[in-house]
């Protein structure tokens, strides 16, 4: 008991931190709940983290929030999952309230319209490195059909700019193709 006391209490301040000073969206969050969940804390291994992400992404919601509640939920089931979710959640609601306040001054301030753009810049490298360090997971697995699909889902994206949706659909349900025709090889191989 005092065991799971510890995870829930290390869960809470892990994503209270990351939360709190993440800034650009949930897939720096989810970079950032990489380097402490997997890299740091060995809670989880890479290939799952990627497999979290995905039900992250897939999900309706948030990225940060639902990257939250996987990683919590896998750690400490329900009681990590809404921990998580607290934790996660707090931050942001106080600075939006605090910012919501004092909206018009913010928004015409050129220091802090300078500091935004900035920021903007350091978000798009992290958001780079996140998809480098995933990509790279998939091209070291080795798995010629996942590397196909990944390849096609980012010209999709990219460069045929079909929406978003439709690419995690399409790659959501060739998974699911994948995994039924798999299971059927391995059915027939035991008859």
């Amino acid at each position: 008991m005092e065991e799971k006391k510890n995870v829930l209490l290390k869960i809470f301040v892990s994503t209270l931190y990351l939360s709190a000073f993440t800034f650009g969206g949930g897939y720096v969050i989810v970079t950032l709940m990489k380097k402490k969940f997997v890299d740091e804390y060995r809670w989880i291994e890479e290939d799952e983290m990627l497999d979290l992400t995905a039900i992250a992404q897939s999900a309706p919601g948030a990225i940060a929030v639902n990257g939250a509640i996987v990683v919590g939920y896998k750690l400490a089931g329900v009681a990590g999952a809404l921990t998580a979710i607290i934790a996660t959640i707090i931050p942001p609601f106080v600075i939006i309230s605090v910012i919501s306040v004092c909206y018009s001054a913010f928004r015409s301030n050129y220091v802090v319209a300078k500091m935004l753009e900035g920021m903007q810049a350091g978000v798009g490298a992290v958001i780079a490195a996140v998809v480098f360090e995933m990509a790279g997971g998939i091209i070291h697995g080795k798995n010629p059909v996942s590397v196909t699909i990944m390849i096609i889902a980012f010209i999709a994206a990219c460069f045929m700019k079909v929406n978003v949706i439709y690419v995690v659909l399409a790659c959501g349900l060739t998974g699911v193709i994948r995994t039924l025709a798999g299971k059927r090889g391995n059915n027939d191989g035991l008859s």
